[in-house]
């Protein structure tokens, strides 16, 4: 069975953006792959707000238990004064913990390549903490980053939502390895997932209501609408799965028949059963992830798990 999709097409494509190469470049690879950062349109920040809530989807109550239960000892590890940068911050809500905290935090800045959706959700904070100096950056903090240079203050780095295990772990030490010249002589407080039972692990990837397939195929929506794609997001299904060997949850989207898909000049042949490789998300043991972080040049000092999650304070020398 062929067909050739014919759905949402928008009317201009935009070959000049980075989506735009990357989604060519990732299409005409073998396997076929899309970086996980595109799913984070507003629509897609949106479905991923709803994941968060889901019954099945553990991460987020489990870290936020552990932030709130440590707050305490994690605010001391942390120190006075500081600066904090937020990596990936979408609706900012974890900062909160921190906030309620933190002994005179001076400065917040989150960093999301979501623009629309990281200034309502730091309007709405600057509401709520007046007496914290609050700038989002729209970036992709996967890439080198130019902060503003403003005195000597600590700068510490907030990576919540165990978004390292988005990265490889060749990625992530390079990752971690540019945040110590980034956060010069602070730290970094990190969450991290952990290896437990595949059978959790694939409940929180394929969740009954079904939002993460729907979060999935967003990617696709995204490329209609901002490029000019013409998929037929009935043509795809969301498939996930628990990597026992590599650690790591894989997520798919798989062609459900043999067809074409056009981006402007450019058209794409899947054929029936092919796989798209949009996600992994990496799981780690608390030794492995120290080890990994002691690689970039961190100083593991504290870290506070529950079996399930961990959150990891890590040192930079002075």
């Amino acid at each position: 069975m062929s067909q050739t999709a014919t759905w949402g097409k928008s009317e201009a494509p935009n070959p000049s953006s980075g989506f735009f190469r990357d989604l060519i470049a990732g299409l005409q690879a073998l396997p076929k792959t899309v970086s996980p950062k595109y799913f984070y349109d507003d629509a897609g920040s949106a479905l991923f707000d709803e994941i968060c809530n889901l019954p099945e989807y553990y991460p987020t109550r489990k870290e936020s238990d552990l932030l709130a239960r440590h707050g305490a000892s994690i605010a001391a590890h942390i120190g006075p004064d500081v600066d904090i940068i937020e990596f990936g911050a979408g609706s900012v809500i974890k900062i909160r913990h921190l906030f309620e905290t933190l002994d005179r935090p001076r400065r917040f800045t989150p960093i999301d390549i979501s623009g629309a959706h990281l200034h309502a959700s730091a309007a709405i904070l600057r509401a709520d903490y007046p007496g914290i100096e609050i700038r989002p950056i729209i970036a992709d903090f996967t890439q080198p980053l130019a902060l503003p240079i403003r005195d000597d203050a600590r700068r510490v780095g907030f990576f919540p939502g165990s978004s390292i295990g988005n990265f490889t772990p060749a990625e992530a030490l390079a990752f971690l390895t540019r945040l110590t010249g980034v956060l010069r002589g602070g730290g970094l407080l990190i969450a991290v997932d952990l290896i437990k039972d595949p059978a959790i692990l694939h409940a929180a990837y394929n969740d009954s209501a079904g939002v993460t397939a729907r979060f999935n195929l967003n990617l696709l929506a995204r490329a209609n609408r901002e490029l000019g794609a013409d998929f037929n997001l009935d043509g795809f299904a969301h498939y996930a799965f628990y990597h026992p060997v590599l650690n790591r949850i894989e997520m798919h989207l798989i062609s459900r028949y043999a067809q074409k898909v056009h981006l402007g000049d450019v058209t794409i042949a899947f054929s029936e059963g092919e796989s798209v490789h949009t996600e992994c998300s990496y799981k780690y043991s608390v030794a492995g992830f120290q080890a990994l972080a002691q690689a970039a040049g961190f100083t593991p000092a504290q870290v506070w798990h529950d079996g399930w999650m961990s959150v990891h304070w890590l040192e930079l020398p002075g």
